[in-house]
């Protein structure tokens, strides 16, 4: 078939002539006709227009400045290109194949595409492919809808094209700046993490903070490890409702606030009391979800305190899982709400999880469903607590491209055995009889420091550390009081109880004063020292001796 005779039969490129009315008419209101005012001698007349049943298909593809082609046959022949297309990609051979002729258009990806549309009958539009311009060489960017046709039954396809370019390198401009904000976000957010985990004595922690793909923007998710003096560690997560740059700040603010609250030793349902007014200080349009816990070796469990975070996951050695059930409060910076502390076991050989919800959400999914996915992966999940992040992440699905950011939070308790063993060791004491129980608490020490095997300058040092605190709580405190020894393969504590709960300070004693330099002393010889009070009413007064390598 001749193309040309083709193209010329498309509908609308014949001329049609229709009845019209007189130009110089307007129908009148009341159904008569008028004549329509003569326009002033000073205008000049306006050229006559060509009506639009006039125009023909080819008049108006060729005026417009999108890029049109039209093909026709199983195998695409040029009938048609305006002159858009061919100013853009060249003047073309009618009656050639695409294929052949036309080599935008498999640089466009089109021609397999031209062979869908034609043998659907639907059609198909593809956005912002590259393709090279003949006048220039450039690349430019173009949206491309190839439409089907028929003309005396012959098929043929519309291939209409705009050039987009502008608006591609716009939107490429506006991702690179995205991308840009994005690792800046990442940094801020890396940079306000801790950049190497406190290791206490007793636990073995790791920690993992994985940051979503690239179309989720980073949130405020944190953690931290605190070591609180006489073997005691707090352990915090946290995740901030929101996005972006803001989201991380108000993050390093929090953890920048939890560690000053952790220094006054408080319970944990206190430490999340003070984070409640300070978040709402901080932006009263943002909050935060927070676990705060707290492990204490001598007690062998995690007491901690819950503002509306996902529940600790503890792993026994035999394998089996428990959730920590204590309720907890709302989130941080909603206010008017007290905070209650729990505990959960954690004994020696166990295993446990803080996380954010990044781990174990999923769209379309109940969040108790991903948590119990997440207690199945922790219950086969064994080796270092690094391992166990590692695991425990690839178990959940969480990818580079995860649409949330994840925190995960590992301890263990390990239960020692062998010479390992031998390196950690507890002594305790009742305080009994008054001021007769000093005495017994020197005898005490310099028995149980000896059997130690250390070193005789450490083994003085202890028992004069003992003796100021056991002096310092006959004189200011009230029964039952409890002297209790411990080391670890790093130190010696040496601590304290009561049951008054007044905490002793650290004074400047004068010359003539009789009292009041204990304190003083145990902060000269000690590496470090403190008090607290204990929850079930009194307080605890400790110091620590760092062990010679």
């Amino acid at each position: 078939m001749n193309f040309t005779r083709w193209s010329a039969r498309l509908p609308g490129t014949q001329r049609r002539s229709a009845a019209r009315t007189d130009r110089g008419t307007v129908p009148a209101a009341r159904g008569e006709y008028e004549q329509k005012p003569e326009p002033p001698a000073d205008v000049p007349s306006l050229p006559s227009l060509p009506a639009v049943e006039e125009l023909s298909v080819r008049e108006v593809l060729g005026e417009l400045p999108a890029l049109v082609a039209l093909v026709y046959g199983p195998d695409h022949r040029v009938a048609y290109v305006n002159g858009a297309y061919a100013t853009t990609f060249g003047p073309r051979s009618l009656g050639a194949t695409a294929a052949e002729s036309c080599p935008e258009l498999a640089e466009l990806g089109l021609l397999p595409l031209l062979d869908q549309v034609l043998r659907s009958g639907t059609s198909r539009t593809v956005k912002s492919r590259k393709a090279r311009r003949h006048q220039d060489g450039a690349e430019g960017s173009y949206t491309v809808t190839c439409t089907p046709i028929a003309c005396q039954g012959t098929a043929g396809i519309l291939i209409y094209a705009a050039d987009v370019t502008d608006h591609a390198e716009a939107a490429e401009r506006l991702r690179t700046s995205e991308r840009r904000h994005r690792r800046t976000v990442v940094t801020l957010q890396r940079s306000l993490l801790p950049q190497e985990l406190e290791q206490p004595d007793d636990l073995r922690v790791a920690a993992t903070y994985r940051p979503g793909g690239e179309d989720a923007a980073v949130g405020g998710d944190w953690y931290d490890v605190i070591t609180l003096g006489a073997g005691r560690t707090a352990l915090v997560i946290g995740d901030v409702m929101g996005r972006g740059v803001r989201a991380a700040a108000v993050m390093g603010q929090l953890r920048t606030a939890v560690r000053a609250y952790a220094r006054l030793d408080l319970p944990p349902h206190e430490v999340l009391q003070l984070l409640d007014g300070l978040a709402a200080e901080i932006d009263a349009s943002q909050i935060a979800t927070c676990v705060y816990a707290v492990h204490d070796p001598n007690e062998g469990r995690l007491v901690y305190a819950s503002a509306g975070h996902l529940p600790i996951l503890v792993r026994a050695e035999d394998g089996s899982v428990q959730r920590a059930e204590d309720p907890t409060g709302p989130p941080l910076g909603t206010g008017g709400w007290l905070h209650t502390s729990g505990s959960i076991a954690l004994p020696p050989g166990s295993t446990a999880v803080l996380y954010t919800d990044g781990l174990v959400e999923r769209r379309g999914e109940d969040i108790d469903e991903g948590v119990a996915s997440l207690e199945r992966a922790l219950s086969g999940a064994q080796g270092s607590p690094q391992v166990v992040c590692d695991r425990l992440i690839r178990s959940l699905g969480v990818t580079d491209d995860h649409d949330d950011d994840v925190a995960v939070l590992v301890l263990q308790h390990p239960a020692r055995t062998g010479a390992d063993a031998e390196l950690f060791h507890n002594a305790a004491l009742d305080l009994l009889g008054g001021v007769e129980a000093a005495p017994r608490a020197r005898a005490f020490a310099t028995g149980v420091l000896a059997s130690w095997r250390f070193p005789v300058e450490l083994c003085d040092l202890g028992v004069l550390a003992t003796s100021e605190l056991v002096a310092n709580s006959l004189q200011h405190g009230t029964p039952p009081m409890r002297l209790r020894l411990r080391r670890t393969d790093r130190r010696l504590i040496i601590e304290v109880t009561d049951g008054d709960d007044h905490l002793p300070r650290r004074r400047r004693a004068e010359p003539a004063d009789e009292a009041g330099r204990g304190i003083s002393i145990i902060a000269t010889i000690a590496s470090s020292w403190g008090s607290r009070r204990t929850p079930g009413g009194g307080k605890a007064v400790w110091c620590e001796f760092a062990l010679p390598h």
